[in-house]
């Protein structure tokens, strides 16, 4: 299963695309980030997020995606435009008909670090030894989309096994 995960901004979206082989193991396939310019308007900015991933949507062709909430935000100008780019990629989702699963920063770490107060630098080692690694990914962004990947992975594996009874 390819899974896409988002780390969601107006001004940098990271995306993350990791494929689930049958017995577990974990392969990054792509992951970078979408950058819109300062100087455009707020429409216009969401409007090239948006046309990015659908973009990115119709290279990969992902079979589901994973989005990281926005938690908490001490700048509410910051958690509205979060919030509005969130919008655009589950849209973007929605449209290509790819199932969206939705996670906490805190259900991120703890399904990938095995801890929710895990460090940015912990998270991107952890990160890099799951999917095989030479190095821990940059940018940030897009380590934190490949987290929610695997967030969404291991998740949609353990829900799995339990409706099956196993």
């Amino acid at each position: 299963m390819l899974a896409l995960g988002i780390d969601p901004g107006t001004a940098t979206t990271g995306y993350g695309l990791v494929r689930a082989a049958p017995d577990g193991g974990l392969e990054a396939v792509a992951h970078g980030v979408i950058l819109t310019p300062a100087g455009l308007e707020m429409p216009q900015r969401l409007a090239r997020l948006f046309d990015e991933l659908n973009a990115l949507i119709a290279l990969h062709r992902p079979e589901t995606g994973a989005v990281e909430k926005l938690f908490f935000q001490k700048n509410v100008s910051t958690a509205m435009s979060v919030g509005q780019a969130r919008g655009v990629v589950l849209l973007a989702l929605a449209r290509a008909g790819i199932p969206a699963a939705e996670y906490t920063p805190n259900e991120v770490k703890q399904a990938v670090a095995g801890y929710g107060g895990a460090q940015k630098k912990q998270m991107q080692e952890m990160v890099r030894v799951l999917l095989g690694l030479a190095e821990r990914p940059q940018p940030d962004d897009a380590a934190d989309a490949l987290a929610v990947a695997i967030c969404h992975l291991h998740t949609d594996r353990t829900r799995q096994l339990y409706a099956s009874g196993a």
